[in-house]
C-alpha cells in the first residue's frame, strides 16, 4: 500500500474514527489528538500492513489501543455521572451564559431531544469498564463484526462476546431505571428540562413523540428500546450535527465536572 493509497482511504473514515474517539473519551482534544497520532503511527508503519484485514479495521486497531493507553490509568465515571454534572450546572451561571449564546448564535446551536440521547449515552456509557465499553462502541455504533473487534482489540471472540452481552445488559438496566424516555418513572428528566430552557415555544411531548423510543416506551421492553437508542447515535455526527457547537459545549462542562469530582472522592 502506498502513503497516497493510506490518506484516501484514511480520509473516507477518518469522521467514524473521530467520533469513536469522542466516545471514548468524552473530550474533544483528546479525540483530535488521537486521530492524528494513529495517522502518524499507521504512516510509520505501512510496510507491516498485510491486507490481512481492512485498513480501517487495521486503524481503529491503532487508535483503539491509543485510548486505552491514555484511559487505563484513569477512573471511570459513575453511573450518577448525569445526576452530578446537573446539580453542578444549575449553580453555573457562566456555563448557562455560554450555552444560551452558542443556542442563539450559533448554525450548530439547536437543541434537539435527540441529540442529547446521544449525549447522555456518551457519558453514561463511561460507567462501563473500559474494555466492555470499547466493544459495545465497536459493535453496536460502528458495526464491527465480532471477528474485526478481536482484531482490533486482540481479544478471543470468545470474550468480545462476553464484554458484549456485559456492557448492553448494563446499559439497559441503567437506562431502565434512570430515562424518563424509557420508563416513566425514571428519575432523568433531563432531555425535557433542557428542551423547556433552550426551547421555550416548543412543546417537549410533541418533540419525545417524534422519538421511536418515547413512542413505544410503553409497548416495548427495556431489550427491545436499546436498538432505536442505538440507531440514534448511528445517524448522529457529534461533531457534524446542528447541536454539535452546544453538546460538544455541554460535554466540555461535563468533563471538567467529572474530573474535579473523581479527584475528591479518590
Amino acid at each position: 500500500m502506498t502513503v497516497d493509497q493510506l490518506t484516501g482511504e484514511f480520509e473516507s473514515f477518518q469522521r467514524e474514527l473521530k467520533s469513536f474517539l469522542l466516545r471514548m473519551t468524552a473530550s474533544v482534544q483528546d479525540a483530535e489528538d488521537i486521530v492524528q497520532e494513529t495517522y502518524l503511527k499507521a504512516h510509520s508503519r505501512i510496510d507491516t500492513f498485510r491486507g490481512e484485514s481492512s485498513l480501517k479495521t487495521w486503524m481503529f486497531s491503532i487508535a483503539s489501543n491509543l485510548a486505552r493507553d491514555l484511559l487505563k490509568s484513569r477512573k471511570r465515571w459513575p453511573e450518577t455521572v448525569t445526576d452530578i454534572c446537573r446539580e453542578e450546572a444549575l449553580g453555573n451561571r457562566q456555563f448557562f451564559r455560554e450555552a444560551m449564546q452558542i443556542r442563539q448564535t450559533s448554525p450548530q446551536g439547536n437543541f434537539e431531544i435527540r441529540e442529547h440521547i446521544a449525549f447522555c449515552f456518551t457519558c453514561i456509557s463511561k460507567s462501563l469498564p473500559l474494555e466492555g465499553h470499547l466493544v459495545l462502541l465497536l459493535k453496536e455504533l460502528y458495526g464491527f463484526k465480532v471477528k474485526e473487534i478481536s482484531q482490533i482489540l486482540q481479544l478471543s471472540e470468545a470474550m468480545v462476546k462476553y464484554h458484549l452481552h456485559v456492557s448492553r445488559s448494563k446499559m439497559m438496566e441503567i437506562f431502565d431505571h434512570r430515562c424518563s424516555l424509557i420508563n416513566k418513572e425514571g428519575i432523568c428528566y433531563q432531555c425535557t428540562e433542557l428542551n423547556g430552557i433552550f426551547n421555550p415555544k416548543q412543546n417537549a411531548q410533541q418533540e419525545l413523540l417524534k422519538i421511536e423510543m418515547a413512542r413505544e416506551a410503553e409497548n416495548r421492553n427495556r431489550d427491545e428500546l436499546f436498538d432505536p437508542r442505538m440507531r440514534i447515535l448511528q445517524e448522529l455526527d457529534p461533531f457534524e450535527s446542528g447541536a454539535a457547537e452546544l453538546q460538544l459545549h455541554h460535554l466540555e462542562h461535563n468533563r471538567q465536572v467529572m474530573e474535579k469530582y473523581l479527584e475528591e472522592n479518590s
